[in-house]
């Protein structure tokens, strides 16, 4: 009886292995829990490098066409949260950004991806900055998968408005949270 029963549980294993469907997953080699200095921004009174964290995903569901990236801070003071980070029409094969690929001088987003513009009014990523004193905030860094190759937007387009097509072409999404404070 104890043989049948391994047998039994051996097969819903492997059964579970091969038909299972992977968990789309985020991931950096750059941020533990925690915002450090080198992803600090480097003005408002911040004196951090300013460098965008490296992420990698796996395990995109079937039909993805390219992906988007965000890094939001819902506790800024401002009654609607703060974008830092907008990057979208990634290409599918891609499932890595490098450190530093927010920093549109170095040229090291993928080829086709587009950085548009965040709350700080620039292009590209803009470090948190948050007021001192004012506790953890929260940076909700999202990869999202979508059904569409391109959004149609230019490096102009506004948080709000980009959202609002990442919120029509997702498929998936995965994101990683990391505090900090000043």
């Amino acid at each position: 009886m104890k043989k049948i029963n391994l047998i039994v549980a051996l097969s819903f294993i492997f059964t579970a292995m091969l038909f299972g469907q992977q968990t789309f997953t985020l991931s950096s080699n750059d941020l533990g829990g925690e915002i450090t200095k080198k992803q600090e921004f480097n003005s408002f009174g911040c004196a951090g490098e300013n460098k965008s964290p490296q992420l990698s995903w796996k395990n995109a569901p079937e039909g993805t066409k390219s992906f988007a990236v965000t890094m939001y801070d819902p506790d800024a003071p401002t009654g609607s949260g703060f974008w830092h980070w907008v990057v979208f029409d990634i290409p599918a094969n891609v499932n890595e950004l490098v450190t530093s690929a927010g920093n549109l001088e170095l040229n090291l987003a993928p080829k086709g991806a587009v950085q548009s513009i965040t709350d700080f009014g620039t292009k590209g990523y803009g470090g948190p900055c948050p007021p001192e004193g004012h506790g953890f905030h929260q940076y909700i860094i999202t990869v999202h998968a979508l059904k569409t190759d391109k959004l149609g937007l230019d490096e102009n387009a506004s948080p709000a408005f980009v959202g609002f097509n990442l919120w029509a072409n997702t498929l998936a999404k995965a994101s990683i949270v990391a505090y900090y404070k000043r």
